[in-house]
Parts: C-alpha cells; sequence; structure tokens
C-alpha cells in the first residue's frame, strides 16, 4: 500500500512547540517583571505575577516536574534534545528551570525587602 507522508504531524508538533513557547515566554515574562515591579513597589501587581508562576509551578510539580506540553509534542517526534518540544535555543531549553527558578526566588526575596522596606 502507498501511502502519502503524513503532513499532520509536522503540523501538529509545529503548533505544540509554539503553544510551548508562548507559554513558556508569559511565564519567564512575569518572572522578568517581577523585581521591576517590586522596584516600582507596585505589590499588588507583584504578588498577581507570583502567583501564576506558583500556578504554574503547581504543575510541573504534579506532572513530575515536566510540562505538559512536553508529552504532548513526544506524540509526534522520537527526537527527545533539550528543545524538541519547544522553540528555545538548546541551553536555555536545557537549563530552564534553573535558570528562570533562580530569578524567580531571587525576584520573590527581592519583593519582600522592598515591601518590608514600605
Amino acid at each position: 500500500m502507498n501511502r502519502e507522508p503524513d503532513v499532520a504531524v509536522p503540523t501538529a508538533l509545529r503548533a505544540v512547540k509554539v503553544v510551548h513557547t508562548l507559554a513558556w515566554a508569559i511565564f519567564a515574562g512575569c518572572i522578568l517583571a517581577l523585581p521591576v515591579v517590586a522596584y516600582l513597589r507596585d505589590f499588588q501587581l507583584a504578588a498577581f505575577l507570583i502567583a501564576v508562576v506558583l500556578v504554574e509551578i503547581v504543575v510541573l510539580v504534579a506532572n513530575g516536574f515536566r510540562c505538559p506540553l512536553t508529552a504532548v509534542a513526544a506524540r509526534y517526534t522520537s527526537d527527545r534534545s533539550a528543545n524538541f518540544d519547544i522553540y528555545l535555543p538548546t541551553w536555555i531549553a536545557r537549563y530552564n528551570k534553573e535558570i528562570f527558578g533562580s530569578l524567580f526566588v531571587a525576584g520573590v526575596l527581592f519583593t519582600l525587602v522592598q515591601w518590608q522596606a514600605t
């Protein structure tokens, strides 16, 4: 039987990677904005940013410290490189949790210091 290549697989993988990258950008943006917002003493917005990131942390913990979108992307490829499921440079994808986890903890601590100083 002669079948045409399934174009839905690469399209589905690209769609998952785009959604994953957009979700990552939102959470990374929250983490990067946190110290700026704290410096400006907008503690209500800082609390919102912290809450958004904490929801993501709960999702990651509940999913064995992996994004649920990684499992979805894995259905469409046998590639398991650090960035097979997201449009990020390999080194950022590989060390994402370490980089942004550290920045988040630092941002929360900075927010607490700023809040105490008011």
